[in-house]
C-alpha cells in the first residue's frame, strides 16, 4: 500500500526545519520557486533543479485521436504539455 503524499504544509514544515527558517520564509522560498519554475516552463524553456529532474515545456503536434466511451475518431489540435524527466540520482535512491 502507497503512502499519502506529503501535503504543502507538511513540506514547508519540513523545508523550515531542514534549513531553520521559520514557517513563514520557507513557504515564501517554497512559492518563489514555484513561480520561477512555472514562469520558465510556460515561457517554453526548461528548468534543471539537480538531483531531483528537469522539467521542460514540448510541443504536440495535431493529431487524430479516439474518445474512449464512443470509438469515435476526432482531430486534436496542437498543444504544449510539461515533462518532467526525473534526475538518475532520484531514481537510484529511490531503487536502493
Amino acid at each position: 500500500m502507497t503512502q499519502k503524499p506529503m501535503t504543502k504544509t507538511q513540506l514547508v514544515a519540513a523545508l523550515a526545519e531542514a534549513t531553520g527558517m521559520d514557517k513563514a520564509s520557507a513557504n515564501t522560498c517554497l512559492q518563489a520557486l514555484t513561480d520561477i519554475v512555472t514562469r520558465e516552463v510556460a515561457n517554453g524553456g526548461a528548468v534543471t533543479l539537480p538531483g531531483l529532474g528537469k522539467f521542460v515545456c514540448r510541443d504536440r503536434p495535431a493529431r487524430m485521436v479516439r474518445n474512449p466511451a464512443t470509438g469515435e475518431q476526432m482531430h486534436k489540435e496542437a498543444d504544449r504539455v510539461a515533462k518532467v524527466t526525473i534526475a538518475k540520482a532520484l531514481k537510484d535512491a529511490v531503487n536502493s
